[in-house]
Parts: C-alpha cells; structure tokens; sequence
C-alpha cells in the first residue's frame, strides 16, 4: 500500500508540472532542446528553411515578417499562424494588418518534419524564430547569425482586432512609430534597426497608395509618377518589390544608378538605408524615420556601416523574440501549427 502510494503520489506530481509547463511559459533559453530530440531540431529547421529558399527566395522576407507579425502582437505564441475556425472566425491572419503574409507553408513542412522526429516536443511558436534567424542568414549571406533562445509555448488566443491594434502602420508618422515600438520596449534606435527588414519582400500597393501624392521632399517624384504610379494607379492591389534594387530596371530608368547591389550575394543588408536618404522607399512609415533626429542619426549610420546593422539587426530580433504572452495566458505545443490542441 505505502508502495501504491508513492506511485500515486508521483504521478500526480507528474500531472501537476504537465499542467504548468502547459499553462506558464519559461524564459526562453539558447540550447532548450538540446537532450530533448534524437535529432537536430535547429537542424531540421535550417535545412527545411534552406530548401524552401532553394526552390523559391521569396520566402525568406515572409519568414522574417512572421516573426515580427507574431510577436508583436500577443508575444511570440505562434498565434499568426492559426487559421479560422467555427468558433474563432478571425484570427489574426485574417486582418487588414497582415495582408500578404506568407510562409505558412514553410513553417507547416517544419513541423511536420519535427513531429516525425521528435513528436509533441517543439513549439510553433520556437520554429518561427529558428525559421527567421535562418531565413536572416540565408538572404544576409551568413552576415545575419545569432543562437536563438527557445522554450516557447504556442498560444490558444488569436485574434484579428489584436493585430489590427498592436502593429505598426504603413502610414505612421513617427511620433506613432515611436509610441508603437515602445510599448513593446523598444528604443527608436531599435525601430530603425528593425525597418530595415524592408531592403527584402514586396508590398501591397494598398499599403503605399497614399505615397503617390506624397511631396516631392518625402518621395523622388521619378519614382512616384512614373514608377510606382504605373504599378498601382490602375487599380486593383498588385504587390511591388520593396527594394528599387529588385524592381523593374527598364522602368526605373536613370533611378537604377541609386541602386545599391546586393553585396556578396547578400540580399537582406544595409540598402534601405540608402535608398530611404534618397527618397526611395515605399511606405510613409520608412520615410518617417528620416524626420526626427533622434532616428535620422541612425540611419546614416547604418547606411554608413552595413557590418554594424547585421549585428545590431541580430540582436534586435533575439530581443524580439524575448516578447511573451500576456500574464496568465495558457500555452502548449500544438501537434500542427495552424490549429490548437482542442
């Protein structure tokens, strides 16, 4: 009896830290599954992450841009990535904040070649920050690389109006930038860094429309009228490279002598830097930065030193990645990422 007791005991206990672990989420920590897996999970991630940029580069800005629409909303949950549901009719995906999102199925063939490895063990919400340090590290040509803490649960909440309320607008002014970015903790400085994800991926005209009647002071006129005008004034909501570098040449014209070339095949760089002092960026919201002194300063600084922009990027993105879930939220590791567990 005393025997059966111990027993019922100890797995009650057991239950117990199972309840726990799946309602509070620890500090995330760099090596959290090392001894968890038969496997490499960071691994796996990696090269999944390099076959899909393989097969289509694309996806390596819509990884990152995951990340930051994850995180910045409820805290790095994995709460982007649920789909509608019944009884949860819009999620966050479904907002006009999050327009364009892609990678959803990256981050599904992760998963799946998790769960097959290692079963019921790695979070959503952990492979989207292993998938964006990778896709960093890819499109920057090894220039973007950090350890990623881990440990994250994925979130059971996901909502629309959330996404809508928490993330930065394209039309912000920067007293708006300034104020969004700090309620998350982050410093101007680091709302610079952090804009210059912009140098890849493509943009809705819907989220740049406005910037056809920007002044000339704010918008190179060329690249207004004769550029982005032709993509997005006849209607409609095509999607335009963010980068000049990447846009049409023949339509660009004399503007590609702005262009700064991808250095030693690094895609993911310093450029947006120099294309905002010139004018060229798409969103009103990249422009602003270059109104105020307090991030104006740091932008010639980053486009003066792209070596010191990958680093500060890096370590902007695993402070990102420290943001969790509101107090008292319930987490687990879901079994596929774009639905919970009941």
């Amino acid at each position: 009896m005393k025997v059966s007791a111990v027993v019922l005991l100890l797995v009650a206990f057991q239950a117990a830290a199972a309840v726990v672990h799946a309602t509070a989420p620890g500090t995330p920590t760099v090596g959290y599954y090392n001894g968890k897996c038969d496997c490499s999970v960071e691994g796996i991630v990696r090269d999944t992450v390099k076959a899909a940029l393989d097969a289509d580069i694309t996806k390596g800005a819509a990884l990152i841009r995951l990340f930051f629409h994850d995180c910045f909303v409820r805290g790095c949950d994995g709460s982007v990535l649920l789909d509608p549901t019944n009884a949860n009719p819009y999620p966050e995906k479904t907002s006009g904040a999050n327009i364009g999102l892609q990678g959803f199925d990256v981050i599904d063939r992760i998963k799946a070649n998790l769960e097959s490895a290692c079963p019921g063990t790695v979070s959503c919400a952990d492979i989207l920050a292993f998938a964006a340090r990778d896709a960093s590290r890819y499109l920057s040509n090894g220039g973007i690389d950090y350890a990623v803490p881990a440990g994250r649960l994925d979130g059971v909440v996901s909502s629309a109006t959330d996404a809508a309320n928490n993330l930065p607008g394209s039309t912000f002014d920067i007293a708006k930038l300034i104020a969004n970015f700090a309620v998350k903790g982050f410093t101007p400085e680091e709302l610079v860094i952090l804009s210059g994800a912009h140098s890849v991926g493509r943009a809705h005209c819907s989220s740049f429309r406005d910037r056809l009647a920007a002044p000339s002071s704010e918008i190179n006129p060329y690249f207004r009228d004769s550029v982005l005008a032709k993509d997005c004034g006849a209607g409609g909501d095509p999607t335009v490279e963010n980068n000049i570098r990447d846009q049409n040449a023949t339509a660009l014209g004399n503007l590609t002598s702005y262009a700064v070339p991808a250095s030693g095949g690094a895609s993911l760089d310093n450029s947006y830097y120099v294309n905002n002092l010139n004018n060229l960026v798409l969103f009103h919201s990249d422009w602003a930065i270059v109104g105020s002194n307090a991030t104006l300063r740091h932008v010639h600084e980053y486009a003066d030193n792209g070596t010191l922009w990958n680093l500060d990027f890096a370590d902007a993105l695993v402070k990102l990645g420290k943001l969790s879930m509101p107090p008292g939220s319930a987490g687990e590791i879901r079994k596929t990422c774009r639905a919970t567990n009941y």
